[in-house]
């Protein structure tokens, strides 16, 4: 006599709790075991989705076949719908159940999968309910889309509002009270560009508006709160937002408003946060440990008469340095990149052959991206002409106007790379030349962000001290490069280089000659 374990399945709680499928299932699977001299095992009662095979019930199911060695012969069902709703996944887990001796049967449906011919029957009634589900997805997509460009909004309501139902039944959003008055001053203040947006979203939970990072975020950017409606692209149909039949919040204008603000369009010019040295210790952040390779701190040891400054470590290792020889040895390490005398005119003259060489080629591609762009634009005058003489359909002119617009504004994204070529120059390579032959005076006499700012834009990477002097892995390019011509020069006054001197600089060494007899 052969057993079967019965699989019965509905889709949600609530059809288990108060519907009456399990039980029709259930008394049908017992009838047919019964009819054909079946041992029923166990029953399994199953209250999810068959869109997947990750059910509760089912996993143990599998579970139990893996440890069990008496199995049943067959897997009872109704029908091939509540075995699954996708033909994949159940083509996958009939071959896993033939693997540990289990056939699978639909009692109503009934297949002997030994006929090869049989398995077509099999595809179109694992198929059907997939079908079904599609499509009942498809309607549902299509009357949540049709409601929201009628100006319903679908779904749980966005924070500040709630959801209601009307006379009618029909169900829409309202504003719920206190937070939709904590909204609208969280968008006034936004407006105003006073603060972040995360500060904001702080104090408006504290006004009672209970909303973390990402839902605030979200919140700022939903139209809802100005009576719109989002509607997403969908095939041909681009994006747009349609007037809300709920009531707003917020005027449209504060809306873009804050919306122009949180792009960074509109944004006030906020104070930029400096950080506070104290004046004796100026290197303070821009040195590293030479023993651990921490960072450098500072701090004052206040003595008998005075307070004495260090550069300290806050490991264990104990490096500590004090300030004034860190800082007059930091004014001697400057000096190395002052410029000999002479040689200011040197490098404005290096400067701008530079500059004039790699400005030709850029200007060049800036003349020719113009010339294409008037191009297109004459051929657009062109085409509108010829409409007017009926030479061309509208329908071909808007998509030769579609494509030249397209063509139009990926030339002026590059017009916009290509920078033009500055004129006159002079004065700011003379600045430049004149602030770096007294780099050494400005830092002494500048104050603490000065130093600071010389600092930072001298040495892109922290500095090691080691008690003696300071190094550094990378300088900035520009003082590399001038710092390498000036070193270059002197090598070639004093005749030390080999590379630019190996013609003029080359002496024959003197030699004895062995005189042949003839």
């Amino acid at each position: 006599m052969k057993k079967a374990d019965l699989y019965i399945r509905v889709s949600t709680d609530e059809q288990a709790d108060k519907g009456y499928s399990q039980r029709s299932q259930e008394e049908t699977l017992r009838k047919y075991c019964q009819i054909n001299n079946i041992t029923v095992g166990q029953v399994i009662y199953e209250d999810h989705s068959a869109k997947t095979f990750n059910r509760p019930r089912w996993n143990e199911l599998l579970a139990g076949l893996k440890r069990s060695r008496s199995r049943a012969e067959l897997l009872l069902f109704t029908k091939w719908d509540r075995f699954s709703r996708n033909a994949g996944d159940a083509y996958q887990m009939i071959n896993t159940l033939r693997k540990f001796a289990i056939e699978p049967q639909a009692v109503e449906q009934p297949l002997d999968l030994s006929i090869p011919e049989n398995k077509m029957m099999l595809a179109f009634y694992l198929a059907a309910p997939e079908v079904e589900n599609d499509r009942r997805a498809l309607n549902v997509f299509f009357g949540m889309r049709r409601a929201k460009k009628e100006g319903r909004w679908m779904g749980t309501a966005p924070v500040g509002y709630a959801n209601r139902i009307d006379e009618q039944g029909r169900k829409y959003i309202a504003p719920k009270e206190p937070e939709a008055s904590v909204i609208k001053w969280a968008f006034e203040e936004l407006a105003n560009g006073h603060y972040a947006a995360d500060q904001i979203r702080q104090e408006a939970n504290n006004r009672g508006l209970t909303c973390s990072r990402s839902n605030f975020w979200n919140a700022i950017r939903n139209p809802v709160y100005c009576g719109k409606i989002p509607v997403c692209q969908f095939k041909e149909e681009e994006k747009t937002t349609v007037h809300g039949q709920h009531e707003p919040i917020i005027s449209e204008a504060l809306f873009y408003e804050v919306q122009d603000v949180l792009a960074e369009r509109k944004r006030k010019e906020r104070p930029k946060t400096q950080i506070t040295v104290d004046e004796n210790m100026p290197l303070r952040g821009f040195l590293i440990c030479p023993k651990c390779g921490r960072m450098l701190t500072g701090s004052a040891s206040k003595g008998r008469y005075n307070y004495y400054y260090y550069y300290h470590c806050v490991s264990s290792c104990g490096s500590r340095f004090k300030t004034e020889n860190a800082n007059s040895l930091f004014v001697k390490e400057l000096r190395k990149y002052t410029p000999r005398p002479g040689m200011s005119d040197v490098y404005i003259l290096s400067l701008k052959e530079s500059y004039h060489e790699k400005t030709h080629s850029q200007q060049s591609d800036r003349r020719q991206l113009l010339t294409q762009i008037d191009e297109l634009n004459l051929r657009l005058r062109n085409a509108r002409e010829m409409v007017a003489d009926q030479k061309i359909d509208p329908e071909d002119y808007r998509e030769l106007k579609t494509d030249c617009a397209t063509k139009i504004t990926m030339l002026e994204a590059k017009l916009s790379g290509c920078a033009e070529a500055e004129r006159g120059i002079d004065g700011l390579l003379y600045k430049a030349v004149d602030n770096l032959c007294r780099l050494d005076t400005l830092y002494e006499e500048g104050s603490t962000v000065q130093k600071r700012q010389i600092i930072g834009s001298i040495y892109p990477e922290k500095l090691v001290f080691d008690g003696f002097g300071y190094r550094t892995t990378r300088l900035n390019e520009a003082v590399r490069q001038i710092y390498t011509l000036d070193k270059g020069l002197m090598e070639i006054k004093n005749r030390k280089s080999n590379k630019n001197l190996c013609l003029s600089g080359e002496v024959v060494p003197t030699r004895i000659e062995l005189v042949s007899k003839v």
